[in-house]
């Protein structure tokens, strides 16, 4: 049974520090039921109805973002490795950019839209979850697991963690991608500057995790951890005055600054400065997203 502290309630859904999982998440847990509505059917139509186009505006950052994970990966390979399984794929642009890069990739994602934007960029995916038949009678084994902005969607992120270690080879890598919640710019949005959790979003975001709690949850699994990272601490606008909190024209002027800060940090003279600034972010808890990379033992 999951209990322990209540911390926070939103959307009629209590958040608690569940003492079994070892994580934050909502109370009660949705069902299955309403897992296959959301993913199946509303996510890219009502709840992100504008995620792939916008996705699509960003590509020439987002391929940035793609590569650093890709350069992680062949850096710890060898140069025959390179099965690779998106766990959550949307439409396909991080497998795109993997097969432009000599990968075999291949994509699980629940939402029929997305999955025929991957499939008319070329990518071969599974229109299931994770735990359907159709992955198991491939039979595949894979050198790379990458989940981004998955495990804080599901009830049970734990047999998702374990269900990855037994699809990678021995040796192989797991890359997971976790908004980074109740983190100190958001703690002090929270306490000093009276601003509201606005990074609860029940029952979409079930799972609220930090750097700490998704190493152990990997940890548990199997997995030695590589690697700490980050992504750009987008809550240092809202630190600096620019209230993107529901005011989505605010929102894209601050992604916009976040592409081209990056964009320029990716310049040979600052690439290895940008590296060690996200890793140094992770160890300090900060970053909009946790990015962790682990070896199956």
């Amino acid at each position: 049974m999951h209990k322990g502290r209540i911390i926070d309630n939103a959307n009629g859904y209590d958040i608690i520090e569940c003492e079994q999982c070892g994580f934050v998440h909502i109370t009660p847990l949705p069902t299955q039921e309403d897992l296959d509505k959301i993913y199946k059917e509303e996510y890219y139509t009502t709840e992100k109805p504008l995620f792939i186009q916008r996705q699509q505006e960003d590509l020439e950052w987002w391929n940035i973002v793609y590569d650093d994970r890709y350069d992680f990966f062949e850096q710890n390979l060898s140069q025959d490795k390179r099965r690779l399984l998106d766990i959550g794929c949307g439409p396909g642009f991080f497998l795109k950019r993997g097969q432009e890069r000599g990968w075999k990739p291949l994509g699980i994602e629940p939402s029929t839209q997305a999955v025929a934007h991957a499939k008319n960029l070329g990518i071969d995916v599974l229109n299931c979850f994770l735990d359907d038949s159709e992955i198991k009678d491939r039979g595949a084994i894979f050198d790379v697991v990458h989940m981004s902005e998955v495990l804080e969607h599901i009830p049970d992120p734990a047999a998702l963690c374990n269900t990855a270690y037994n699809l990678l080879a021995d040796g192989g890598i797991i890359c997971v991608v976790v908004p980074n919640e109740y983190n100190p710019f958001q703690i002090i949005l929270r306490d000093k500057l009276g601003f509201q959790p606005y990074w609860l979003a029940p029952p979409h975001h079930i799972n609220y995790f930090n750097y700490d709690s998704i190493e152990r949850l990997l940890q548990k699994s199997g997995f030695r951890i590589l690697q700490r990272t980050a992504m750009f601490p987008m809550d240092i606008f809202l630190l600096m005055g620019d209230n993107y909190v529901g005011n989505d024209k605010v929102g894209r002027a601050c992604h916009a600054k976040r592409k081209r800060f990056d964009l320029f940090l990716n310049e040979p003279i600052l690439i290895d400065f940008k590296k060690n600034i996200y890793k140094l972010m992770a160890e300090h808890g900060i970053g909009r997203e946790s990015v962790l990379f682990g070896i199956k033992k």
